[in-house]
């Protein structure tokens, strides 16, 4: 084997998969290089699903700020109001909840649906976290969080010099 071979990102690039045979040593050692490869490509591409890496940033959020109020929206399709729990405190907002798999019978055998526990924590910086407000339309929730006084009269204008 050469060193080059042992390189995650030159691997992958044949232009068909080809199965060799069914030796239990060639697919451990193939399923070890697609380990090492997710490592290396910091799991890119992986077979992990969004709930899973619920650590990694699911659900994905949307931070928007005025003068006065910082938005933050959540994509979760498939929950409702009922199904998501929203916290704020110590400068600190939690978005927690679960998708339950919806169970239609029998015989189901292939899915690309998530399904399980989430938790989403953001830090925020001097908000007026009593006078937080939440919706939730259409699969996207919406808190609202008015900006403290300090956080606003803390806003320097930088003026950019050329030279």
């Amino acid at each position: 084997m050469a060193f080059r071979d042992l390189i995650p990102w030159s691997r992958g690039q044949e232009l068909a998969p080809v199965r060799d045979s069914f030796d239990p040593f060639l697919t451990l050692h193939r399923e070890m290089n697609r380990l090492f490869d997710d490592v290396f490509r910091g799991f890119a591409g992986s077979n992990l699903s969004p709930m899973m890496e619920g650590r990694f940033g699911w659900p994905k959020v949307e931070l928007s700020e005025t003068d006065k109020v910082l938005t933050v929206t959540a994509e979760l399709p498939g929950l409702t109001e009922k199904d998501v729990d929203v916290e704020v405190a110590n400068g600190v907002l939690t978005l927690r909840g679960e998708k339950k798999a919806e169970r239609n019978g029998e015989g189901r055998y292939f899915t690309e649906r998530y399904y399980g526990a989430f938790e989403r924590q953001i830090p925020l910086q001097d908000v007026e976290e009593d006078k937080a407000e939440a919706s939730f339309k259409n699969g996207v929730l919406t808190v609202s969080l008015p900006k403290s006084d300090k956080a606003r009269e803390s806003v320097k204008r930088i003026v950019i010099n050329t030279h």
